[in-house]
């Protein structure tokens, strides 16, 4: 049974994961606008978003060690701070018009999303061992429900042609409301790292000194990341290129462009709430696998298909795919072993390389090639991801991490038993 105090705290998360994904899709949905407002080619709007790329790696970079220091509590407030304040200079720096501001919007957005991202799923992961079930992908469903509500809005704001600065600014005093509202159910001191800031020779180097170490050289950890990479790259093109790739490669307006954004958004939504179901049936690795096949299909049809209306349709098959490779991986990686922070903080940050080398790298092959073609590089990403897919499933490697602490604990080796644990002992 799950009491009172979490189920508050499990909603309070929803929350914080739903505002930054209105945020976020109310700019994405008028990137059109702002592109045009600031008279910017497909190459240098690529420079532009690389700004938001560079914040979200400054925030991940040091977003495990202040969990470790501070607790999940203000890093979650002092990243959604930034994107609040991100969104406000991304507002003025339409208005005006100046790139620059808008690039420094962007990098304190990305800050905020980058900062906040680690801190938010740590206290989800936690979640998740306290009620027993699995709760990110809904928690990250939450995210993309945020982005077709801040879509749909975006949407209208822009066939209706309403100021982008107006609209952002709305979006900021809402998101006030909310993370006032929720912050106030996140626990403090959840993430602090129990390990000594000193350490104490008498402790030698046992398991525990060991175990930050060898997280970098943990192999599976590593093809966790990688399923990550793939995937934050599949999801970090649409949210970036998606409403321009339409309307420049396949000649929607710019109003059809956010509907099928939207679309998108949608996809994402209905792949993380339906994610629990699939995951308990299935499992992480085949669940992993189902959804780079579908971004594959999707990027496929959305690559070669001429028909915007087929085109279209296929976003949502590349919404789908992209939906839950990476909160499945977080989970994964979030179990894989022990010093879970560390391990949530490391997939984190090689996800966020897809992040910071997307937007510019996409920017520039789309100005020599076509949007299109651009997104070929996706599609390779993904279909590596299905072969790597079986990394996914670190069950039995839990199982044998908890048998190793219990025999560290009571002093035995592999293969023996203490005395009174003959019966029943089990990894």
């Amino acid at each position: 049974m799950v009491d009172r105090a979490v189920r508050r705290r499990r909603q309070a998360l929803f929350l914080l994961f739903f505002l930054p994904g209105i945020a976020m899709s109310s700019w994405v949905t008028r990137t059109p606008d702002v592109r045009d407002q600031l008279s910017l080619s497909t190459g240098q709007m690529g420079l532009v978003l690389f700004g938001v790329s560079v914040g979200s790696m400054i925030g991940i970079l040091c977003s495990g060690r202040f969990v470790s220091r501070f607790g999940t509590r203000p890093v979650i407030a002092l990243g959604t701070l930034l994107i609040i304040a991100g969104t406000v200079v991304i507002g003025v720096g339409s208005a005006l018009p100046s790139a620059p501001l808008v690039t420094a919007g962007l990098c304190l957005f990305g800050a905020g999303m980058g900062g906040g991202e680690v801190a938010v799923n740590v206290d989800g992961a936690d979640v998740e061992r306290i009620t027993g079930t699995a709760v990110l992908p809904t928690l990250h469903g939450c995210f993309s429900l945020g982005t077709v509500v801040g879509g749909s809005a975006g949407m209208a704001a822009t066939a209706a042609a309403f100021p982008v600065h107006w609209h952002l600014a709305v979006v900021a005093l809402i998101a006030t409301g909310i993370l006032v509202y929720a912050l106030r159910a996140v626990p403090t001191g959840i993430g602090i790292s129990a390990a000594p800031s000193t350490p104490d020779p008498s402790q030698g180097s046992g398991p525990a000194q060991r175990s930050k170490p060898q997280v970098w050289k943990d192999r599976q950890l590593l093809l966790i990341g990688a399923i990550v990479l793939a995937m934050a790259l599949a999801e970090g093109a649409a949210n970036d290129w998606l409403p321009l790739l339409m309307v420049d490669g396949h000649g929607l307006d710019a109003a059809m462009g956010s509907l099928v954004f939207v679309g998108f958004a949608a996809a994402m939504t209905l792949g993380r709430f339906s994610g629990s179901f699939f995951l308990s049936r299935f499992g992480r690795a085949a669940v992993v696998r189902a959804s780079a096949v579908s971004g594959a299909v999707g990027l496929l049809l959305v690559i070669f298909s001429d028909n915007a209306a087929v085109a279209a349709t296929a976003v949502l098959f590349w919404g789908l795919g992209a939906s839950l490779g990476f909160p499945v991986a977080l989970s994964a990686a979030g179990d894989s072993g022990p010093d879970q922070t560390a391990r949530v903080s490391l997939v984190a940050i090689i996800g966020y390389v897809a992040f910071l080398v997307g937007p510019p790298i996409l920017g520039f092959l789309g100005d020599h090639y076509g949007l299109r073609s651009a997104m070929l590089v996706v599609l390779v990403f993904v279909a590596a991801a299905i072969l790597i897919a079986p990394a996914a499933d670190t069950r039995d490697r839990t199982a044998a991490a908890v048998d190793v602490a219990q025999r560290t604990e009571t002093g035995t080796q592999p293969g023996t038993h203490p005395a009174g644990q003959h019966q029943g002992e089990r990894s």
